[in-house]
């Protein structure tokens, strides 16, 4: 998907059963939280098999500009770390439309010494981030947002972290909640939060936060449910760290399988992985499929004469892969519904309306309310899908021309976010 002129469509070849063994990139979750790290960190890291990816980049650049020494050389990144004591960017740190990098860095940008602008694209100008801004205060940050309905662009005003207690609306994003716990260590005191109405979304995600942070020499975790704490003064050690297979990318061939039927293998999972997307292998189990593990890799079968059995199924754990199962169910004997997905509104698009607009282009029944998504399948015909600037959008239809000839993909660039060789993998199966 590079070049000066990419294509403004992609078309699908439909083909199958698969047989197919696939290695996706690095996790971008991962890569995102453990640059965080090596930037506060004192001394080095080295981290390899880091994602190269546009969200990658606009955080590697983000780094970089508040002090770190950072080189690169294909998916292995050298990074000096700041030892806490960061440089005010020279100018706006341009974070495109990467959630992670915005709300991460308006957290650790309150470490520098002056203020700090963090800005964005058209899209993450609609993202909200007053939530985080809101507890940021409140343990003794000074941040401004500049931008309306409370979304970026913010103006951190530097001068440190005092810490203490603090409640956090985790019910929208939990981005927020782990960009509160990676510049936690270098508070004055340490930090705890309590979560607003005791709910929090994407569970999972601040495991995987927590589990970096303790890598890096951290002292954080939970003190019951509905608590977090982190002790301050124990700064990061740098460290030589290696990048999972990203869960998130991983759906999209296991869909496939699911989709096409026979078999893919996607290499490189550790057993003891906990990133939250791998849940959708025991979702695809109860539809009909067969998953199988070992120490090198995950695999998903399915016979082409076994039915794929519909499903209700609460998201909230493991909402990117909402796209993935969402067009799985387009080949479901039965209507299936998803629910707890109300964030899925404030992602890279409105993914409720995006999934429900393109479900219907290609015949299906699709309905969305305020936070779930309800599936009928229908006889499926050829059409050109919209992806709204949405690598996952993309990824996910991309998957239905597996099966539904004429399926083309629109701005299938976009993909560059997360997977820039996504289509290549695809073609491949």
């Amino acid at each position: 998907m590079s070049g000066k002129n990419p294509p403004a469509t992609i078309a699908i070849r439909p083909r199958g059963p698969l047989d197919a063994r696939v290695r996706v990139p690095g996790s971008k979750s991962i890569t995102n939280r453990v640059a965080v790290c090596a930037l506060l960190a004192q001394g080095r890291s080295r981290l390899s098999g880091a994602l190269e990816s546009d969200d990658t980049r606009v955080m590697r650049a983000g780094i970089a500009a508040l002090g770190a020494g950072v080189k690169v050389r294909g998916d292995e990144w050298s990074i000096d770390g700041t030892g806490g004591a960061l440089t005010t960017p020279a100018a706006p740190l341009d974070v495109g439309n990467s959630g992670t990098t915005a709300r991460f860095l308006t957290a650790v940008a309150t470490l520098a010494p002056d203020p700090t602008v963090i800005d964005g694209n058209a899209r993450m100008r609609e993202r909200p981030i007053s939530d985080l801004v809101h507890t940021l205060n409140t343990l003794g940050a000074r941040i401004e947002i500049l931008g309306k309905n409370g979304c970026p662009p913010v103006r951190t005003h530097g001068g440190g972290l005092e810490g203490g207690n603090a409640e956090i609306d985790a019910r929208r994003s939990s981005q927020f909640v782990s960009a509160v716990l990676l510049a936690a260590p270098y508070a004055r005191r340490d930090i705890r939060l309590t979560f607003k109405a005791e709910t929090l979304v994407s569970r999972p995600y601040i495991e995987l936060t927590l589990e970096v942070m303790r890598a890096f020499g951290a002292e954080a975790g939970w003190q019951n449910d509905n608590n977090l704490y982190v002790r301050a003064g124990l700064p990061y050690r740098g460290r030589d760290y290696t990048v999972e297979p990203d869960a998130s990318a991983a759906a999209y061939p296991f869909a496939a399988a699911a989709i096409a039927g026979g078999r893919v293998r996607v290499e490189g999972f550790p057993p003891a992985s906990i990133q939250a997307d791998l849940a959708l292998l025991d979702v695809l189990t109860s539809m009909g499929c067969r998953v199988s593990r070992d120490a090198n890799g995950i695999e998903v079968a399915r016979s082409p004469d076994q039915p794929l059995a519909p499903v209700d199924v609460d998201m909230n754990a493991m909402p990117d892969a909402v796209l993935a199962l969402a067009v799985v169910a387009l080949f479901a004997e039965g209507t299936s519904r998803i629910r707890n997905v109300a964030n899925l509104r404030i992602k890279e698009s409105d993914r409720l309306l995006a999934l429900e607009t393109e479900l219907r282009r290609l015949g299906a029944r699709a309905t969305a309310t305020s936070d779930s998504l309800e599936i009928e399948p229908q006889p499926l015909h050829g059409a050109t899908i919209a992806t709204y600037d949405d690598h996952r959008m993309a990824m996910a239809f991309a998957l239905t021309g597996l099966r539904v000839p004429g399926v083309e993909i629109k701005d299938p660039q976009c993909v560059t976010k997360t997977w820039p060789n996504y289509f290549a993998m695809l073609e491949q199966l």
